[in-house]
């Protein structure tokens, strides 16, 4: 049986992969691979690079977690949203330098992130919650600032957190700190909604809303001491912070805790919340 030609790569001494070819079945494979259509990753991955900015993927690989995690914790802080089974920036996340591509092979979109945003505190904190770790440098630098300079960063958390224990257990669980708050808690959880208590906001300025709803994306907040001018204070400079980053937010009073059932329904509605 005659032997094979050698490659047509010049330098290349091994035969051609088969009879009629040009190629050696390395340099065939090179070639082929040159040919062939990019996947959705690869793409991805040349939009990043082309644009200096970071893919889920990558991202993810900087904060130690799988990008598919990562788009969840993203969504959950509400910087992301879902869009023709790829996801795209909200109005928050495109505050964030956040880019939105297109696959070319598949029409699904996709987000590119700055190199900065891996120095976000609120997505660092985020991602170790998930994990489990804490956040050591966070809390040092915390514990650094003057108790004066937090309490008005936290605009009255704290002065809450002196004022109110939290004596009340919801039936979830939870431990409140008013009767209003366990009758909202439990509401809630009868109500079938997935719900989270003094959850950090997503934001520069360290502030807890009083609930938090993921689905919607929806804060509720209870106003309780409306005759304190300084609690009075302290919630208008709350509602300013929710104002600035178009937060949805309900607020109640003593007058919708006395009948949620006509109220809540109503609210959550407005923000796409179906109550059963």
């Amino acid at each position: 049986m005659a032997s094979l030609p050698k490659c047509s790569v010049a330098g290349c001494e091994s035969p051609v992969s088969k009879a009629g070819y040009t190629l050696c079945y390395k340099h065939w494979l090179e070639e082929n691979k040159k040919k062939s259509p990019k996947q959705g990753k690869d793409i991805e991955l040349d939009e990043a690079v082309q644009s200096n900015l970071l893919t889920s993927t990558t991202l993810g690989e900087k904060l130690g977690i799988a990008s598919r995690k990562l788009n969840q914790v993203l969504s959950e802080l509400g910087w992301i949203e879902r869009s023709k089974k790829g996801w795209i920036p909200t109005a928050q996340g495109k505050k964030l330098h956040a880019e939105c591509r297109e696959s070319r092979q598949s029409g699904i979109p996709f987000v590119l992130w700055p190199e900065a945003i891996t120095t976000s505190k609120i997505l660092s904190n985020t991602v170790h919650e998930l994990l489990g770790s804490k956040n050591i440098e966070l809390k040092t630098k915390q514990e650094e600032v003057p108790a004066a300079v937090q309490d008005e960063k936290q605009t009255g958390y704290r002065d809450k957190l002196d004022k109110f224990k939290a004596l009340h257990r919801a039936t979830d669980g939870h431990q409140v700190r008013s009767r209003a708050e366990m009758l909202i808690d439990n509401w809630l959880y009868f109500s079938g909604i997935v719900h989270a208590y003094e959850r950090l906001l997503p934001v520069e300025e360290e502030l807890y809303c009083d609930f938090y709803i993921p689905a919607g994306k929806v804060y509720i907040e209870f106003w309780g001491l409306e005759n304190d001018p300084k609690y009075k204070e302290r919630k208008e400079k709350k509602k300013e912070i929710y104002k600035k980053y178009g937060f949805n937010l309900i607020e109640l009073n003593d007058e919708h805790i006395k009948n949620l059932d006509d109220y809540l329904p109503k609210m959550l509605l407005k923000f796409n919340v179906i109550v059963d």
